[in-house]
């Protein structure tokens, strides 16, 4: 400890012992001289210095922090003298003290008068980097190595001298800091003024790509930065400043807005161009095909770029003469480039309505040609859901069967539907066509006619059936008309005869075989509305026509008699 004390000298002696070694010619203690290197053999340089004996340093004294030392035998060569005729016999020497005195000297010089000094980053440290000022080593924190840009790596600057500005020296501790973010903030504010003094909205400056974001990209124009909105990249749509822009390169803007009391500029890149949309009713025509480059899509629309400079955009439903088209990924890719039909030119929202499906004829016109009500025809299963089924009409026309349309029995359907599978083939029956409103009505249990509609056409309104009771409650009465085709019929309380006082259900049992007449059919239920009461209406006035006479003085009740109480 006691004797790294002792090598260690004041500031004052530093300036002296420089000053001696310049003036006088003989080798002193504790001064800086020149010396002859005589020999360098094992890392060891001995060097002569005029005394009664050669001095010796190691070898890594000569060479710079990162470099190899050059010095070569019979070289001149400044060196400090630490002591004259040692207890070995020796004159101690040191080339590092040497340097580090002289380049402590310049260097204070430097600090003082503010100048710029030269160093080389040799190595990467915690928080910054080691830097080499002619011999002394110093501090580069990684705060003050550049203000311009974000140095991601800093092995790039390793071994490339740099311009520093010295922050803090201490001598005593031998400690140096350097910036070089001091320069460039320098640079930047004469830059900076100088621009100001010649920008105004409107003018056109070259700049550099400083940063890229979601919203837009930020420019630096030479001591100020810019920010262009993502809006003002291009005329056309697009998602990101960076499908247009790239870091770190030079382009021009147009300053939109200068605040010059926040120094904010808006800057423009698209207003360095004529706006397309002064024009656009020249170069597009509505109902005209053009080609058009796709750019993006979701589910619902084809974003376009037409002629480089008017964004297009095709909605789902002009994809496709579908009723419910496919996603649009499954009709077109990114980067296509489609013809489309021009719709409408949106000029407030700077848009042009497009379509696809229109550069085709429309198939309902064709369908009109092909197909009639009541036709049948065998197609194929495209899409099962919980309400029906879709079946292939034509080219772009799908057809829906409804569940309800699968079985005139409707206990049925909803097995029917569960054991058909997509792509099966199936006919299917055209119940009604729309062409207006795009809509076509389809049915399978219509390929068989409505057993319902066959017994009334075997047994019409007013006739009288006969049926099985198979349910009884407070309502009426269930009745069973036909077991193989389904037929089914019900009375009324009300209905159950003539005489209010004997419309009781309970009169009646189940499995009992009852005769009633059919009044009206239930098209909702599917059910015949029968009636007992109707039947006796019936019965009574055949008999009172049969029986009966105007002349004969005999009332309905002497001539029914016995019957009607029956």
């Amino acid at each position: 400890m006691n004797q790294q004390t002792n090598n260690k000298i004041s500031n004052t002696e530093y300036d002296t012992l420089i000053s001696q070694s310049l003036k006088n010619s003989s080798a002193k203690e504790k001064t800086i001289t020149s010396g002859k290197v005589i020999s360098i053999e094992n890392d060891i340089v001995t060097i002569d210095v005029g005394l009664k004996s050669e001095g010796r340093i190691p070898l890594s004294e000569f060479s710079r922090p990162g470099q190899i030392s050059e010095i070569q035998v019979g070289d001149e060569t400044e060196v400090f003298i630490e002591n004259v005729d040692s207890k070995n016999g020796e004159t101690l020497l040191s080339r590092e003290k040497a340097v580090k005195q002289k380049a402590w000297h310049n260097l204070q010089l430097s600090f003082n008068e503010n100048k710029i000094v030269t160093g080389t980053p040799f190595n990467r440290v915690k928080g910054g980097m080691s830097v080499d000022l002619d011999g002394v080593v110093a501090f580069l924190p990684g705060s003050q190595i550049e203000t311009r840009q974000i140095i991601k790596d800093t092995k790039e600057l390793l071994n490339k001298p740099l311009e520093l500005m010295i922050l803090k020296m201490d001598k005593f501790r031998g400690n140096i800091v350097v910036s070089r973010k001091a320069i460039t903030e320098n640079e930047l504010k004469e830059q900076r003024s100088e621009l100001l003094k010649n920008i105004k909205e409107g003018s056109v400056i070259e700049g550099k790509v400083k940063n890229i974001t979601d919203y837009g990209a930020f420019i630096d124009l030479g001591g100020i930065d810019g920010l262009v909105h993502v809006t003002d990249i291009s005329w056309t749509k697009i998602n990101n400043p960076s499908e247009v822009l790239e870091l770190n390169s030079s382009i021009k803007v147009k300053v939109l807005k200068f605040d010059e009391e926040l120094a904010r500029l808006s800057l423009g890149i698209k207003q360095l161009k004529e706006n397309p949309w002064d024009r656009v009713k020249e170069v597009i025509k509505i109902n005209e095909k053009t080609l058009a480059k796709v750019i993006s899509m979701n589910d619902n629309n084809v974003h376009l770029v037409i002629n480089d400079n008017y964004d297009g955009v095709i909605a789902s439903n002009e994809l496709s003469w579908l009723k419910k088209p496919p996603h649009p990924s499954k009709i077109v890719n990114i980067n296509d480039k489609i013809e489309i039909l021009i719709l409408e030119i949106d000029e407030d929202k700077k848009r042009i309505n497009c379509s696809l499906k229109q550069l085709k004829e429309n198939p309902w016109k064709r369908l009109t040609e092909k197909f009639n009500i009541n036709d049948t025809f065998e197609t194929e299963i495209v899409n099962i859901v919980d309400f029906g089924i879709f079946v292939k009409v034509l080219d772009e026309i799908d057809g829906m069967v409804h569940i309800s349309d699968l079985s005139w029995d409707e206990k049925e359907c909803e097995n029917i539907i569960k054991s058909l599978k997509k792509g099966e083939k199936i006919e299917v029956k055209i119940l009604d066509i729309n062409a207006d409103k795009e809509r076509i009505s389809l049915g399978i249990k219509h390929l068989k006619n409505d057993p319902v509609q066959e017994y009334i056409g075997i047994n019409p309104l007013k006739s009288k059936v006969t049926g099985k009771i198979i349910e009884i409650d407070e309502k009426g009465l269930k009745v069973e008309l036909d077991k193989e085709k389904q037929i089914f019929g019900f009375i009324k309380k009300s209905n159950l005869s003539i005489d209010k006082n004997e419309n009781k259900t309970e009169r009646f049992a189940l499995e009992e075989n009852i005769d009633s007449v059919i009044t009206s059919v239930d098209n909702k239920t599917r059910t015949l509305n029968l009636s007992i009461k109707e039947l006796e209406i019936q019965d009574e006035k055949e008999a009172l026509s049969k029986y009966g006479s105007s002349a004969s003085g005999a009332s309905l009740g002497d001539i029914l008699g016995s019957v009607l109480k029956k």
